[in-house]
This record gives structure tokens, C-alpha cells and sequence, in this order.
């Protein structure tokens, strides 16, 4: 797969507790096919987090990569905002 080929998504962590490896979920609105009603689809994706630097409600955008495990074929790229942290 190119370099220049790749998925970008953006998306929520919703899990961070295995160790080098974040649930991201991807939301999407699309419109009901006979409703016409806009509905969201959410999906999960297993992404490589090599610095363990994700938190569960950082907005962070995941890259498609080669695959590393039975279910990870995702990298995360940048935390794009962190998720606020009450002590």
C-alpha cells in the first residue's frame, strides 16, 4: 500500500488499557436511505499507540498501516486534543 493511499481517520479513545494499543471509535452521520433522517454509524478500530501517550477521551486521528496483530491495523498519529483530567 502507497504512502499516499492511506485512510486517515479521526476519532475518540474509548479504552486505553492494554499496553500499546487504543480503541478508537469513529463516528459518521449518513442519511436513512428511505427516512431521509441523518443517523450515526459508530465504529471501532484497534490502533498502534507505541508511546502509550492515549488516554480514554483524547480526540486523536489513526493512520492504516500493515497489519501488527490479529486485529490492530491502525497507527495513531497525533493526539489532537487531550481529554480533561479531573483529580
Amino acid at each position: 500500500m502507497a504512502k499516499e493511499n492511506r485512510r486517515q481517520l479521526k476519532g475518540i479513545v474509548i479504552e486505553s488499557k492494554m499496553d500499546k494499543t487504543a480503541v478508537v471509535q469513529v463516528s459518521r452521520k449518513i442519511a436513512h436511505p428511505v427516512y431521509k433522517k441523518y443517523v450515526t454509524k459508530n465504529k471501532k478500530y484497534y490502533a498502534h499507540d507505541e508511546k502509550n501517550l492515549c488516554n480514554a477521551g483524547d480526540f486523536v486521528r489513526i493512520i492504516e498501516s500493515k497489519p501488527l496483530s490479529r486485529l490492530k491495523n491502525w497507527r495513531v498519529v497525533e493526539v489532537e486534543k487531550k481529554a480533561l483530567e479531573i483529580k
